[in-house]
C-alpha cells in the first residue's frame, strides 16, 4: 500500500502540474487572442464610422468623439478616456491623436500601437477621401473583457484535475497490483509455505518478474524436497553403521560374540561411517564461496597414469587388473587437482564392484576421461540418476558391494564446478558389423568425464613474420 501511495502520489502531482501549466498557458493565449480581437473590432468600427461620419469635408480634426464599444459607436459631446475618434488630415494621419504626439508600431497598414502621452494605446485607420480616420483605444484588456474565457478555462482545469486523480489512482492501482501480490507471495514462501506462485499476465517487465519469481518457487521447492530426502537419507546411513557399533558393543560387553569378531565389525561400521561423514564435509564444501576450481589446460594422460598408480596396488590385491590408456588429443581445461579426484572417486566405485579376474579401464581422449569396469553393470533405468546421491547406494546394497552413497555426487559436483559433465551408461562393445552392443555374461558399467576442450591455435599468417619495407 505504500508504494501504491507513493505511485498515485507521483501521478498525481504530474497530472496536476500539466494540468495547471495548460491552464496557465490558455490564460497567455486566451489574453493574446483578446487583445487581437480588440484590435479586429476597433478596425471594423473605423471602417463603420468612416461609412456613416458625413461628407468627407464636415469632417476635422477632434471635432467628433465616440466612444467605441460593441455595435454601433455612440456619440458623445465630450473626450472619452476609454477611446476617441478623431478625423485627421493625411499629412498627419496617425502622428497625432488629438491628445499628443507619440510613436507607434503596426500589425499592418490600417492597425497597431502607439504612445501618447506615455499611454499605451491601440489604433485602426479607416481611408477617407481627405484623409483619414483613425480610431483609438486603450491597449490594456480590462478584466471584464477576458474575464468568461478565464472561469471556462479554470474551469476545465478543474476536471482536468479531477480527472487526472481518478486515472492516476486506476493507473497507480494497475501499476502496483502485480508487485503487491509479489510482496504477498514473497512472505508467504519466506514463512515456508511451499508451492507459492502468482498470475503472470502480459510480457512486460513485471511479467518477467513474476515469471521468475514462479520459478524460484519452483526450484525452491524442489531444493526442499530434494533436502528433504537426502537429509532421510543421511539420517538412514547415519542410523545403520550406529547400529551395528551398538549392537556389536552390547554383544562384546555380554560375550555372546568372540571379540575379534564384535572388533572387526565395529572397525568396519566405523570406517564406514567416517567416509559417510568426510563426504557429507566434501559436498558441504561445494555451496561455500571459498570453494573454486581452476580453468587451466589439463593433460588428462597425466591424470590416467596419476590415478592408476593411486589405485593399482588395491586392484592386485582383489584381483583385478587395472588399465589406463590415452589417445593423443587429450587436453582439456579445468582443475588438474579435482579431475584426478573425480577419476579416483570413479576407480574406486569400479574397483568396489569387479569381481575378481576382471578388469577396469581409464581412456583419456577428446576431453574426456572414461572408466569401464566388468562388474554387474547397471540397468538401463538406472541410467538418469546413476550419479545422484545415494541412488544406486539405495539401488544395490543389499546386492552388491557399497560405498557411502555420496560418490558419484561429489564427482558430479567437481566436474559441474569446471562447466563439464559426468554420464553414464550400460558399458557396450563391438558386435557384427561394428554396432555397439551390450556385453553379455561380464557385464559392466562406463562412467564418461566430459571437460572443455582446448580450441586449437590459429596458425600464424605466412605474413606476419615479414619485415616490412
Amino acid at each position: 500500500m505504500r508504494l501504491q501511495r507513493r505511485v498515485l502520489g507521483y501521478l498525481a502531482a504530474a497530472a496536476i502540474t500539466s494540468c495547471v501549466l495548460t491552464v496557465g498557458v490558455g490564460v497567455v493565449l486566451v489574453r493574446r487572442q483578446v487583445g487581437r480581437q480588440r484590435l479586429a473590432t476597433l478596425e471594423a468600427q473605423a471602417a463603420l464610422v468612416a461609412a456613416v461620419g458625413g461628407p468627407p469635408g464636415a469632417l476635422s480634426p477632434g471635432d467628433h468623439v465616440y466612444r467605441v464599444g460593441s455595435g454601433q459607436p455612440r456619440r458623445l459631446g465630450a473626450l472619452a478616456r476609454e477611446a476617441v475618434l478623431a478625423a485627421l488630415p493625411s499629412s498627419t494621419a496617425g502622428a497625432d491623436a488629438g491628445t499628443g504626439t507619440g510613436t507607434g508600431t503596426g500589425t499592418g497598414d490600417g492597425d497597431g500601437t502607439i504612445d501618447v502621452g506615455g499611454r499605451s494605446l491601440i489604433y485602426a485607420v479607416a481611408p477617407t477621401p481627405t484623409g483619414e480616420i483613425v480610431l483609438i483605444r486603450s491597449a490594456g484588456i480590462a478584466f471584464s473583457e477576458w474575464r468568461p474565457f478565464i472561469g471556462s478555462l479554470l474551469l476545465a482545469g478543474l476536471g482536468g484535475v479531477v480527472l487526472a486523480v481518478v486515472l492516476s489512482f486506476l493507473l497507480a492501482r494497475r501499476l502496483t497490483r502485480p508487485i503487491g501480490e509479489l510482496s504477498t507471495a514473497t512472505r508467504r514462501l519466506a514463512t515456508g509455505e511451499a508451492g507459492v506462485s502468482v498470475l503472470v499476465q502480459g510480457g512486460d517487465e513485471l511479467a518477467d518478474l513474476g515469471a521468475s519469481f514462479n520459478r524460484m518457487s519452483e526450484e525452491l521447492s524442489r531444493a526442499h524436497e530434494a533436502q528433504g530426502r537426502f537429509l532421510e537419507s543421511v539420517s538412514h546411513e547415519l542410523r545403520t553403521p550406529l547400529t551395528s557399533i551398538r549392537g556389536y558393543a552390547e554383544a562384546l560387553e555380554e560375550q555372546a560374540i568372540p571379540p575379534a569378531e564384535s572388533a572387526r565389525v565395529i572397525v568396519s561400521e566405523a570406517d564406514r561411517l567416517e567416509r559417510l561423514v568426510a563426504d557429507l564435509l566434501e559436498l558441504a564444501r561445494f555451496g561455500r564461496s571459498g570453494f573454486s576450481v581452476a580453468h587451466e589446460p589439463v593433460d588428462l594422460s597425466e591424470v590416467v597414469r596419476q590415478s592408476v598408480e593411486r589405485h593399482v596396488r588395491r586392484a592386485r590385491e582383489i584381483g583385478v587388473e587395472l588399465s589406463g590408456t590415452c589417445a593423443p588429443d587429450s587436453l582439456a581445461l579445468g582443475d588438474p587437482d579435482r579431475i584426478l579426484q573425480a577419476v579416483s572417486n570413479l576407480i574406486e566405485n569400479a574397483l568396489r564392484v569387479t569381481p575378481a579376474g576382471g578388469s577396469v579401464t581409464v581412456h583419456a581422449g577428446g576431453g574426456a576421461i572414461t572408466v569401464r569396469d566388468t562388474g554387474p553393470g547397471l540397468d538401463p533405468s538406472d541410467i538418469p540418476g546413476a550419479v545422484a546421491r545415494f541412488y544406486l547406494y539405495g539401488r544395490y546394497r543389499g546386492e552388491r558391494s557399497v560405498g557411502s552413497g555420496l560418490g558419484l555426487a561429489i564427482v558430479r559436483e567437481l566436474i559441474s564446478a569446471m562447466d563439464g559433465s559426468v554420464e553414464a551408461s550400460a558399458r557396450t562393445d563391438n558386435g557384427a558389423g561394428g554396432a555397439e552392443v551390450p556385453i553379455n555374461g561380464a557385464g559392466g558399467a562406463e562412467f564418461t568425464i566430459r571437460l572443455p576442450v582446448m580450441p586449437p591455435a590459429r596458425p600464424a599468417r605466412p605474413d606476419a613474420a615479414r619485415p616490412s619495407a
